[in-house]
């Protein structure tokens, strides 16, 4: 008769430091061995587990950051099966970030979106969930407020001088757009400019008219 198999009930200390060495330097690969009985085989089985979670992990957070972060998919939010507690705390961490990131794009496309419509009445809002926002998302917020407000400004401005100038024809006219620069600034320029030039015409034609009614009026009748 043939002896009987034996199952093994203990851990081989050399395996198991071979996993554990893999497990520190982020090789989620490994495995011990699964015909473990008794305490041993507990202990290899929870083992494995903990290596399975943490590749899950690892493929999970490589795939967030593709879809999110270059797919731009941004209601995409990363899963870890029916994880719990650390697990689950690990996940949740991951979600609000990105949601948190997340935010201020969607504001900020919302706003640049209202601008493109010819709707400059919209602005980021500079709080989410009454939390202010702080460092280089309130930056950002508040520098996408200031473009709309000047842009605002500037058309305001160009529309009264317009209006002013050539419907109300009161001459002299010109656009104050405070605080703006560059580009804005050489804008309001050009169109102050405009207006002036079309007051000395207008006032120019006025006077040669004038002057000449009245030389008409002043000429002795043959």
């Amino acid at each position: 008769m043939k002896a009987a198999s034996t199952v093994p009930a203990t851990l081989d200390s050399r395996e198991l430091l071979k996993v554990l060495s893999g497990f520190r330097k982020g090789d989620f690969s490994l495995r011990m061995p699964t015909d473990r009985v008794g305490v041993a085989g507990k202990i290899a089985d929870t083992l494995n587990e903990i290596l399975e979670l943490n590749d899950s992990l690892s493929k999970e957070l490589e795939r967030i950051s593709r879809v999110v972060g270059k797919e731009g998919k941004l209601t995409q939010r990363a899963t870890l099966g029916s994880s719990s507690n650390g697990w689950k705390a690990c996940i949740d961490s991951i979600n609000s970030l990105i949601s948190d990131l997340v935010q201020p794009s969607n504001e900020m496309s919302r706003v640049i979106g209202g601008v493109a419509k010819g709707d400059l009445s919209q602005s980021m809002a500079l709080e989410v969930d009454g939390r202010l926002l702080r460092g280089e998302f309130l930056r950002t917020a508040k520098l996408v407020n200031t473009m709309v407000d000047q842009l605002n400004s500037f058309a305001s401005e160009v529309t009264r001088v317009a209006r002013e100038v050539g419907t109300e024809g009161k001459l002299g006219g010109q656009a104050v757009v405070k605080g703006v620069a560059g580009t804005w600034k050489d804008l309001t320029d050009r169109d102050n400019s405009m207006a002036g030039n079309l007051t000395n015409q207008v006032r120019n034609i006025a006077a040669v008219t004038t002057a000449g009614w009245i030389s008409s009026t002043r000429s002795p009748r043959k």
